[in-house]
């Protein structure tokens, strides 16, 4: 398994180096750049700009230009923020907390429900129980996001406010440790909760199917006919194989989730790594653009690997094929 983990690994490196290719080009590609106002709006003198262009390396040759940013963010560095005022990876790491505290709430959310929900219906099929979460599951995954958005921000902020309306702290909070990751859990619980809907959904829908498939398959009537009690063949051999798949996709939402906040964050005013993307695409601030994109694009390779190790744990035969590799 050690010698697994260290290749993929190593696999990840010309990945992220591609990833990177990509996103220095689809950059330089895009109209304008933070110069056009965004360093110092009082002062757009043509003299100026050309003067600043120089300074920063914006008239070097792109190779050139990409060497020096792969380089420099291999340090850690990823350049100052033209709208923001500040570092690249001081802005992130201000802005990080609040999103990984959205994505991590929002996975505990989905699958949590998904896993439940799909083991009471996979167990119970074609019964009322199973019924009603499929039609449940069906009409929640056709709800349009920033519907479910509006609505929930309706229901639960305005009409019952049962949670704040938006941001990440409630100013007038205690300073407490665990009384302000309360105040934070408090309001990221909503953003979090319609983040996971849809997935959801979609995995309650999945596990039940691979539950009922693999009820009926020969290794679990073997089983059953060797006297095993149908609780033990459900928990060691259905359900453990039935959630093979389902690894894939957490490998899928970790990094993924970090991308489709975008939409929930700036719906709920929640100002995390989301909202700051879209400001910067906006302003054309293309240092911080450019930063979160490569890190998302390593979350994602990062969630791929995570899937693979839990693969090796979950299923004795690619353990004993990583240990013969």
């Amino acid at each position: 398994m050690l010698k697994f983990a260290l290749r993929r690994l190593a696999g990840a490196v010309p990945l992220l180096l591609l990833v990177s290719v990509v996103v220095f080009a689809l950059a330089k590609q895009m109209p304008g750049d933070g110069l056009g106002g965004g360093l110092n709006p009082g002062n757009k003198d043509p003299r100026y700009v050309a003067e600043m262009r120089e300074k920063l390396g914006y008239d070097d040759p792109l190779p050139l230009q990409y060497f020096r940013w792969v380089k420099d963010a291999a340090s850690g560095y990823f350049g100052q923020s033209f709208l923001f005022k500040m570092p690249v990876g001081e802005l992130i790491g201000q802005r990080l907390p609040a999103t990984l505290l959205l994505t991590v709430l929002s996975l505990l959310i989905t699958y949590g429900s998904s896993l439940t929900l799909g083991m009471i219906a996979g167990r119970n099929p074609g019964r009322p129980v199973d019924r009603f979460i499929l039609t449940a599951s069906y009409v929640t995954y056709a709800v349009p996001t920033f519907i479910a958005a509006i609505f929930a921000i309706y229901i639960f902020a305005v009409v019952l406010n049962w949670v704040p309306l938006g941001g990440t702290v409630t100013a007038a909070a205690s300073r407490g440790l665990w009384s302000s990751l309360g105040d934070r859990v408090v309001h990221a619980l909503l953003p979090a909760a319609v983040l996971g809907m849809f997935n959801t959904a979609a995995y309650t829908q999945f596990l039940r199917g691979e539950i009922v498939e693999n009820s009926g398959k020969n290794y679990v009537r073997t089983a059953v006919a060797k006297g095993i009690s149908r609780s033990s063949v459900y928990n060691r051999h259905i359900l453990r194989n039935s959630l093979l798949p389902l690894v894939t996709f957490l490998g899928m939402d970790i990094g993924g989730l970090l991308g489709g906040s975008v939409v929930i964050e700036n719906l709920f005013s929640y100002p995390g790594i989301g909202t700051l993307f879209v400001a910067a695409v906006s302003g054309r601030d293309y240092a911080v653009m450019m930063a979160v994109t490569l890190m998302t694009g390593f979350m994602i390779v990062a969630g791929n690997i995570v899937a693979d190790l839990l693969y090796g744990l979950l299923d004795p035969r690619i353990r004993a094929g990583y240990n013969g590799g």
